[in-house]
């Protein structure tokens, strides 16, 4: 019996992992090292408290993000990237990269008007 593409491409959970509008800026962001919550928050312009929350639970669920809780008061946590995390961000720069040689400005500006 003959195994599905699926069960042989990486493609797809990679894609899981960073699927969703914020979780490459996450994981872009956390690519120069451990950042707290607030510093995170302020880097990402227009993303929610709760969201960036429900995001990181997620990356760290996929183990691409680590959570060090310092177990100090005043709450202090610390995000970064796990070495998974170190090598998918190495994918979403390639990507980047190939958004930015290959995709025409134009696209990106009708893409924005029609994104609510």
């Amino acid at each position: 019996m003959r195994a599905s593409a699926d069960s042989n491409c990486g493609l797809g959970p990679a894609l899981a992992v960073i699927a969703g509008k914020w979780r490459p800026t996450i994981i872009w962001e956390l690519h120069s090292g451990p950042k707290r919550f607030g510093s995170l928050r302020r880097s990402i312009t227009g993303i929610s408290d709760k969201v960036l929350i429900e995001q990181l639970r997620e990356l760290e669920r996929a183990g691409v993000v680590c959570r060090k809780d310092f177990g100090e008061k005043p709450f202090r946590v610390e995000y970064s990237l796990t070495s998974a995390g170190a090598d998918l961000n190495s994918a979403v720069h390639a990507l980047s990269e190939w958004g930015r040689r290959h995709v025409p400005v134009e696209c990106l500006a009708i893409e924005s008007r029609e994104t609510p």
